[in-house]
């Protein structure tokens, strides 16, 4: 490798990912459907009846009617696809597209599939979500990725998200 590029790599503006954190997000789940053995792993499909998101730069509601398709593979690894619809406290609309993985010990994700609080540091669970909106003041959203790290706790799953800056 060119001396320049291994030195943006190792130490430069390439060597790091800075985060800034964007909301938190607490999901009440009303219901979860098993479609059951598919191809590609056991399929559940949560209905997320709303939430909560506060942050600086954003707060508000998610509206009824989301959904987090789940697919738990055959190495027991859960991947996660949520749409949702934040509401601002303003009465702006932003879609959040989100990928995500839960992953850990076998015993750790038998206690969560029983409804059992675990602690965090006991399992990866990892979204990236983008978001879409029509509102001027919010434009800055269709422009960023963000990251953001899961627990599950009683009401639903709650997430801290941060933009990668």
């Amino acid at each position: 490798m060119e001396p320049h590029i291994a030195a943006l790599v190792a130490e430069g503006p390439l060597s790091t990912i800075r985060t800034r954190h964007l909301f938190t997000m607490l999901l009440q789940v009303r219901a979860v459907t098993t479609v059951g053995a598919t191809p590609d792993g056991f399929r559940r499909i949560a209905l997320v009846s709303g939430g909560q998101v506060t942050g600086a730069r954003l707060r508000g509601k998610v509206l009824d009617g989301a959904s987090d398709w789940q697919v738990r593979r055959p190495d027991r690894r859960l991947t996660l696809d949520v749409r949702l619809t934040i509401e601002t406290d303003r009465g702006a609309l932003v879609t959040m597209i989100t990928r995500g993985i839960r992953h850990g010990p076998a015993d750790v994700l038998d206690r969560l599939d029983r409804g059992e609080i675990v602690d965090p540091a006991g399992y990866y669970f990892r979204i990236a979500p983008t978001f879409e909106t029509a509102d001027a003041d919010l434009d800055w959203l269709n422009g960023i990725l963000a990251i953001g790290i899961g627990h599950r706790v009683t009401e639903g799953p709650v997430f801290n998200v941060f933009e990668v800056l």
